[in-house]
């Protein structure tokens, strides 16, 4: 978005807000109070979503079934346990841009990363690295290390870190595609977030699963930080797998569970090992017990246990409001509220505070990562004390993005009036 179609009034934003098509879906929404008992101007959904309101009623309506059914439950309920997570399936698939059989929702991220690598790590003595970014969530390098040592391999041997070149924050597209180009026929898989959590650059992830994929890779992503914010295209794109979790963009409650996607070339993929579990048997022959697994065709057929119900009508409340809001239409509000927050903030005076993500929209999706001038632990308190909620990630950045689905402009330009009296006094 360019600058100029911007102003740095109050009234700017509020007209903004009254012409917004997607402005209704913020009244779908339990916002904290600030110490002021007024609504919080609440930017760290890319920490942890905002409660949907009828994720109440939804948990509600199951425990009213449990108590009422009992073990009927599972095939009685309103809305019978067994199918449940089904309910979810075509809705979350819309969200990262994959068919209903390439999507499943179960466990949390780490867990559903180590699983996909069980299937898609399978190192040889001449292909065994992993490709990461340096900066990546601590979990993820943890997982690629450990998996590394599962397969008797030193992690620093076998994990490839990609560093952003002198004196730059993150990294360019054209340094991973000249590492693949480099490395890739030492390279197992590419394990990337589409987002990274610290610096809020995204990645163009078409390009660099074609090019891993033409020196014989194998590419999954984490998408913790892209589902539900970025407008994926996961069918067309074409990594082998990706993972997710729905806590943050996706609102799905503290701890919610995360998603997976596997690519329908491997949907019926026999010679892939995984880890095997009742709940992704065949469901015609489940409860026949046998012994032998007959995986279920798609993603489902990496399902391990049944899921939790509870965190399953949760998440439920929420997909189904992207599904009626759009993510191309989400993706688009978005843009608008990064660009005004970015245009706002260069407003303040000169130092105060640097925007360390990209600039282009296209690398990057609602967070703004922002060094200040001082301390920054004291501002984040200054801000909450001002009713304004962000998050802090070490070593000194204040991490704050306006979350389509529920943030207004009339938040943004709040939140940097907040600032801008610091800035000033």
């Amino acid at each position: 978005m360019t600058s100029h179609r911007y102003e740095n009034t109050e009234s700017f934003a509020r007209r903004m807000d009254a012409e917004d098509a997607l402005a209704s879906f913020r009244d779908e929404f339990l916002f904290p109070p600030s110490p002021s008992g007024e609504p919080s101007v609440y930017l760290a959904g890319n920490s942890l979503g905002l409660q949907p309101k009828r994720a109440r009623q939804y948990i509600q309506e199951e425990l009213e079934d449990w108590a009422r059914l009992g073990v009927e439950g599972h095939v009685h309920g309103r809305h019978p346990w067994l199918p449940y997570h089904e309910l979810l399936t075509e809705q979350v698939a819309r969200i990262v841009g994959a068919q209903p059989q390439e999507v499943v929702v179960m466990n949390t991220l780490s867990v559903n990363l180590h699983l996909m690598m069980v299937s898609f790590y399978r190192p040889t003595r001449e292909r065994y690295k992993i490709l990461i970014e340096a900066g990546a969530f601590p979990s993820d390098q943890y997982a690629v290390a450990s998996q590394a040592r599962f397969h008797g391999m030193d992690p620093t041997q076998a994990v490839m870190l990609l560093q952003p070149r002198d004196g730059e924050a993150t990294l360019r597209t054209e340094d991973i595609l000249e590492t693949l180009a480099r490395h890739g026929k030492e390279i197992a898989l590419v394990m990337l977030g589409s987002v990274n959590y610290l610096t809020g650059q995204s990645f163009d992830l078409a390009a660099i699963t074609r090019a891993a994929h033409a020196q014989g890779c194998q590419v999954g992503f984490d998408l913790a930080h892209g589902a539900g914010n970025l407008k994926l295209a996961l069918h067309d794109t074409g990594p082998d797998f990706a993972v997710w979790c729905s806590y943050k963009y996706l609102n799905g409650g503290p701890g919610s569970l995360g998603g997976v996607f596997v690519h329908e070339r491997h949907a019926r993929s026999p010679q892939l090992p995984r880890f095997e579990g009742w709940w992704g048997h065949n469901k015609a022959t489940r409860f026949q017990m046998g012994p032998t697994f007959d995986p279920l065709p798609g993603a489902e057929g990496w399902q391990l246990s049944n899921p939790p119900i509870f965190q399953l009508a949760a998440l439920r409340a929420s997909v189904e409001l992207f599904d009626r809001a759009t993510m191309a239409a989400l993706h688009a509000r978005s843009q608008k509220l990064t660009g005004y927050l970015e245009f706002l903030l260069d407003q303040l005076p000169e130092g105060f505070v640097r925007i360390t993500t990209p600039r282009d929209p296209a690398q990057r999706g609602a967070q703004l990562s922002l060094r200040f001038r001082g301390e920054p632990k004291q501002l984040l308190q200054r801000l909450g004390d001002a009713g304004v909620i962000c998050d802090f990630r070490e070593p000194d950045i204040i991490r704050a993005a306006p979350t389509a689905l529920y943030n207004s402009f009339l938040d943004v330009h709040r939140f940097v009036k907040t600032l801008e009296g610091h800035a000033r006094g």
